[in-house]
């Protein structure tokens, strides 16, 4: 009977370590941090070329010491719904560790309570992410890199404020003259070997 006891109470310790540590819900954050970002809703930007400049601060709406147990700001690109149609690895989850909204990390930032000022980052959209439609997210985390409040550029529907990254397609318009230069070349070399060889043998 005490070893049963034993194993029902470490199995409640350990679910409650879950549910404080390992599954925090989306649902459960309070949005607390104000959030821009500067692409236009429906404009095109380029990986590899453009930059995105990033803002985010507490909401100044907010009682003081909501942000008590704020350690660091961590901003992530995150798919749009259109982008996440028939795409399981994009699948939206409610508990955070299994959520794949935001794989892309852009900035993450230690927090201080004593500058309410707004935070700006500018970042070079990488060369290797996909073309989809995206917004921007901030997480506020706690010392326990857990999330305790976020931000986003959009809204609660993930309907406004998204933008569309164009993936870097691997072709240049010089590489493209060059190729259609040396085509022509090979072909033109070919012909003229052609005849040398018709004429040596007349």
């Amino acid at each position: 009977m005490a070893a049963h006891r034993v194993i029902i109470m470490a199995s409640l310790l350990f679910c409650l370590a879950g549910t404080c540590y390992g599954k925090v819900l989306f649902s459960s954050l309070k949005k607390t941090l104000d959030v821009t970002a500067s692409p236009k809703h429906g404009q095109v930007v380029e990986a590899g070329l453009d930059a995105i400049t990033v803002t985010w601060a507490l909401n100044k709406t907010l009682p003081a010491g909501t942000d008590s147990s704020y350690k660091t700001i961590k901003v992530k690109l995150c798919y749009a719904p259109i982008s996440q149609q028939d795409r399981a690895w994009r699948k939206t989850e409610d508990e955070l560790s299994r959520d794949k909204t935001c794989q892309h990390k852009i900035v993450a930032k230690p927090y201080d309570a004593s500058n309410k000022t707004v935070h700006t980052f500018e970042w070079l959209i990488e060369r290797d992410v996909p073309e989809a439609t995206y917004f921007v997210r901030a997480y506020a985390l706690d010392s326990n890199d857990v999330q305790v409040g976020y931000g986003q550029t959009s809204d609660a529907k993930k309907t406004s404020n998204l933008f569309k990254i164009q993936a870097i397609t691997g072709r240049h318009l010089s590489l493209d003259t060059c190729s259609a230069c040396l085509s022509a070349f090979s072909v033109v070399s070919l012909i003229f070997f052609f005849y040398i060889e018709k004429r040596k043998k007349h």
